[in-house]
């Protein structure tokens, strides 16, 4: 039958007189406890660290005022992440193994399939939190092996980089000699190519030629308008000519008669005749010897008129066709320098074209040229933007195991749980040893204490 349960107040005494009745099982537990920790804690084997510092910089420093052949990305956090994860990667690992000999040194890695993973298994990278600083860490039970394997990885680590970016430099000067090659070819052969076009066109200068072209151009037009204008001249006076030729005589007398006395004289002497026989023929019949003898001599003088004018016809004819002719030879070669200029503004086209390839690819020549003594000089420069800021020393004290520590936590565990046990065994310990507990158990009455006596002896 199960006992009813108390619904008195439980105090502190009664937790206190639960822990005395179970002191022996409490103290036992909680030596065990602490003698357990303790012997475990001297019986594993003592592990040191060695921490080596090392400081990434943004940059490599810059000796000679040149651009990187492959500049380092920091402008994100990726940049220091990928650098943790090189630290940690197999070929900086297997070259500080290989570098100090540790696969001889240590059984467990010359015994192990993979050593990098053996070894990784005790290498920690701890970057500083708002700096560029990152500890690297390395646990052995030998102190002095757990300081020089941590300086050997931050070692490797430094000349893996050194030598990344040396290899990068070498391979940016490979392929920009190659490059310089093809282009110093190119600039080789579009020279040449100049060249043959500027003997094939005739070129001496491009300036000068069509200097001297515009200025033809000028000469022969001036020419072409001055003889131009004399023909028009030549020509008017050779219509006005024509017409005194037809008989229409008064047409030509402002011009032609100008710049001819002769004609000038005649047409006087005619004018005069004509007057003369007028008033004749008021006075006489036309039969009379005065009327015959005056139109007789009009008759002659308009002869000789009609003579001169026709000299002088073929004279301003022939002036004309002189005029003419120098007219057309100049239109013609009028002609031909304007042909010249357009043959010269296509050659110029031509002849440009070329030498800017020619010079753009003298400039790309001397860009990579430049570029690859650049390149040169920066791959002979050992250059490292890792640097070793404070190397690992011996380790005095082992970082675990913690035998201080861990007795701390077994005095602190062995009390928890001596404490629990005392009153977890309390808790299913359902037995009435005081006649305070048959009371409030049962609700009887306590009549009197049965003594228990041992078995006697007769």
């Amino acid at each position: 039958m199960a006992l009813p349960i108390s619904s008195e107040e439980i105090h502190l005494r009664d937790y206190l007189r639960v822990l005395y009745r179970r002191r022996w099982l409490a103290v036992t537990t909680f030596a065990l406890v602490v003698v357990l920790v303790t012997i475990g804690t001297l019986l594993q084997t003592p592990i040191y660290e060695g921490s080596v510092r090392i400081l990434i910089d943004r940059e490599p420093p810059r000796v000679v005022n040149i651009q990187e052949v492959q500049p380092l990305d920091t402008t994100t956090q990726d940049y220091y992440q990928t650098q943790y994860e090189i630290i940690k990667s197999r070929p900086v690992i297997e070259r500080a193994i290989d570098t100090m000999g540790l696969t001889r040194r240590l059984p467990r890695l010359a015994n192990a399939a993979d050593p990098v993973r053996t070894l990784l298994r005790a290498v920690q990278v701890e970057p500083k939190r708002n700096t560029r600083l990152v500890d690297v860490r390395v646990q052995d039970p030998n102190p002095e092996l757990a300081a020089e394997v941590a300086n050997g990885i931050a070692k490797a680590y430094a000349r893996f980089n050194l030598e990344s970016k040396l290899n990068s430099a070498r391979d940016a000067l490979v392929w920009l000699s190659e490059q310089m090659n093809d282009l110093k070819a190119k600039v080789q052969d579009s020279e040449v190519a100049l060249q043959k076009y500027r003997e094939k066109a005739g070129i001496v200068g491009i300036e000068p030629q069509r200097n001297i072209t515009a200025q033809k151009m000028m000469d022969l037009n001036r020419a072409y308008l001055e003889a131009q204008t004399q023909r028009l001249s030549v020509e008017s006076r050779l219509k006005e000519l024509t017409a005194l030729a037809k008989g229409n005589v008064q047409s030509g007398l402002l011009l032609t008669y100008r710049d001819n006395p002769l004609l000038q004289k005649l047409m006087a002497d005619s004018s005069d005749l004509e007057v003369q026989l007028s008033k004749a023929l008021k006075i006489y019949k036309e039969k009379h010897p005065e009327v015959l003898k005056l139109r007789s001599q009009l008759d002659q003088v308009q002869e000789q008129m009609r003579q001169e004018i026709q000299t002088a016809l073929r004279s301003v004819e022939a002036e004309y066709k002189v005029a003419k002719g120098r007219e057309d030879a100049l239109a013609g070669r009028l002609d031909a320098v304007k042909r010249e200029a357009l043959d010269l503004n296509e050659k110029e086209i031509q002849y440009s074209a070329l030498q800017r390839e020619t010079s753009s690819n003298q400039e790309l020549y001397d860009v990579v040229l430049k570029r690859v003594k650049e390149t040169g000089l920066s791959g002979g420069l050992e250059t490292n933007n890792i640097r070793i800021v404070e190397e690992a020393r011996v380790p005095r004290n082992p970082v675990r195991p913690r035998l201080w520590l861990n007795i701390s936590l077994a005095l602190v565990v062995g009390l928890m749980l001596a404490c629990g046990l005392a009153f977890f065994i309390e808790y299913f310990d359902n037995t009435i040893k005081t006649p305070d507990e048959a009371e409030r158990y049962l609700g009887l009455p306590t009549l009197g204490m049965i003594p228990l006596f041992g078995p006697q002896t007769k």
